[in-house]
């Protein structure tokens, strides 16, 4: 079985109803959600001229590969809404995987461990909920230590 972090977020509609049926369609499509954090508002990372962000990190146990997981989680990125028309722009949903397994890959489709991860305290701070003492495989260091050394300033707090 493969372990797969991931980060789900959106600023668009109801935020957390659009969270509420991603994990839904990604339990039916991908596998178990094993843990799943609170859920963070976040200011807009990026392209700030937007509305706030909600995030939430999911553990999804899967018998899906990486390239496979990643297909599925754009297909049900279209299937809420998502438009790519801005790079960094809103959105209904985002679907990120950070962490697969401890594997290192970079394809065309997906790179994990997720390059930007260890710079955006909106993925950490909900990440170290549910996998604190999970180690980086290409930084070596937990994830409680990778927010630590964060030095993104961007406001983030829980709202649930």
């Amino acid at each position: 079985m493969n372990r797969a972090y991931l980060l789900i977020g959106g600023n668009l509609g109801d935020r957390t109803a659009y969270l509420d049926r991603a994990k839904e369609l990604i339990q039916e499509r991908c596998g178990i959600l094993a843990k799943v954090s609170a859920i963070y508002e976040t200011a807009a990372w990026g392209l700030e001229e937007q509305p706030d962000f909600y995030n939430q990190a999911l553990l999804l146990e899967t018998e899906l590969s990486a390239g496979p997981l990643m297909q599925q989680l754009l297909d049900i990125e279209l299937v809420l809404g998502r438009k790519r028309d801005l790079k960094m722009g809103p959105r209904t949903i985002d679907i990120d995987i950070l962490l697969f397994n401890d594997e290192i890959m970079a394809t065309p489709l997906i790179t994990v461990p997720h390059p930007r991860l260890p710079s955006r305290r909106f993925a950490l701070l909900p990440l170290v909920e549910i996998a604190a003492e999970v180690v980086h495989p290409q930084l070596h260091e937990t994830i409680t230590r990778l927010l630590a050394l964060c030095t993104d300033t961007l406001d983030v707090h829980k709202i649930s």
